[in-house]
């Protein structure tokens, strides 16, 4: 292996030799684009009408990117999952049903091990979507679809291993994803489903699950005196108090910032209707977390408190910017 300190090229040179790969691979893309057609939108009817899974599936290279579509394809709402051609001749092949369709991918089309899988769909009448370059290869002539590559130079020269191709292939993945996504109506809330954990999950979460309710929300009556409220403020914790009318709707809101602006001698024997902000901002619960946070600190407002209320404005719950940043929204 060659040490580092005897690399043939300098600085420029190496920057040169990346942006040829990806020169080389947006025009593989390109030509990808532009020979999209029938077969493609046949693809996406096939996999959005099964009633099973779409099992995809590749060696080597095609093997990483398989997979890949899988998750992709799982985590928007169109079951998938991979399966390594060589097991699947070892008896993985029972994962495969008559409700699923395959998705194999090969370059060339003459993977060997791919043989026994369409063999078995065939035999089955699985449904076999090819995705390769090979128009007349055997992966094509057993498929009931051909999406096919366009012919496109590989990135690395001589070496031919797989730069372009692979690029291509996940790309349309992302792109069959993408339109299935679309033509399922598939939104964000759905997709917050199959994401619970982590920065992505916290952001798609709702408002419903961050915020405080019960117990622990801090409401005093319309009438009330301020005494009641200071005391419910210091109780619940949370900085703020909700004043609700004889409907249980909500009608304002007293902040620590109210009362440091309204500091007086008299505070205390003041209504909380005199002291509060009538006709706050407020949220529903379905909204995502990410929406809220938002709305918490468009333009010029800056909100730390947020009621959650029902339809009929009635408080539900209650969010503090402080669970937003604690929980990693952004």
């Amino acid at each position: 292996m060659t040490r580092p300190d005897a690399l043939r090229l300098d600085a420029p040179d190496l920057i040169a030799a990346m942006r040829r790969t990806l020169a080389l691979e947006m025009d593989g893309l390109n030509a990808l684009s532009g020979a999209l057609g029938e077969e493609a939108a046949a693809a996406v009817r096939l996999i959005a009408s099964l009633r099973g899974r779409l099992v995809c599936a590749g060696v080597g290279k095609s093997g990483h990117v398989a997979r890949k579509i899988a998750a992709t394809l799982a985590s928007t709402g169109t079951p998938a999952q991979y399966v390594h051609p060589s097991e699947a001749s070892h008896g993985d092949m029972g994962m495969i049903t008559a409700d699923d369709a395959v998705l194999a991918l090969s370059k060339s089309g003459e993977t060997r091990e791919l043989g026994d899988m369409i063999a078995y769909c065939r035999r089955f009448g699985v449904p076999l979507i090819a995705l390769t370059a090979g128009p007349d290869s055997t992966l094509a002539r057993g498929s009931d679809l051909v999406l096919l590559l366009p012919a496109a130079e590989e990135a690395c020269g001589e070496t031919r291993a797989p730069t372009t191709s692979t690029t291509m292939m996940m790309a349309y993945g992302d792109a069959l994803a993408v339109a299935l996504i679309e033509a399922r109506g598939f939104t964000a809330r759905d997709f917050a489903r199959y994401h619970p954990g982590g920065a992505l999950g916290s952001a798609l979460a709702s408002v419903g699950a961050l915020m405080h309710g019960g117990e622990g929300l801090p409401l005093v009556a319309s009438g009330s005196g301020m005494g009641e409220a200071l005391i419910e403020m210091s109780a619940k914790g949370l900085g703020c108090v909700g004043v609700t009318g004889a409907d249980g709707r909500l009608l304002g809101i007293i902040t620590d910032g109210d009362l440091r602006r309204k500091m007086s001698p008299d505070l205390v024997s003041e209504s909380v209707d005199a002291v509060m902000t009538p006709a706050p901002v407020t949220v529903l619960p379905g909204l995502l977390a990410s929406e809220a946070l938002r709305q918490m600190t468009a333009g010029s407002r800056k909100i730390t408190q947020l009621f959650v209320c029902d339809e009929d404005g009635r408080p539900q719950g209650l969010l503090h910017i402080h669970d937003l940043l604690r929980a990693g929204v952004s």
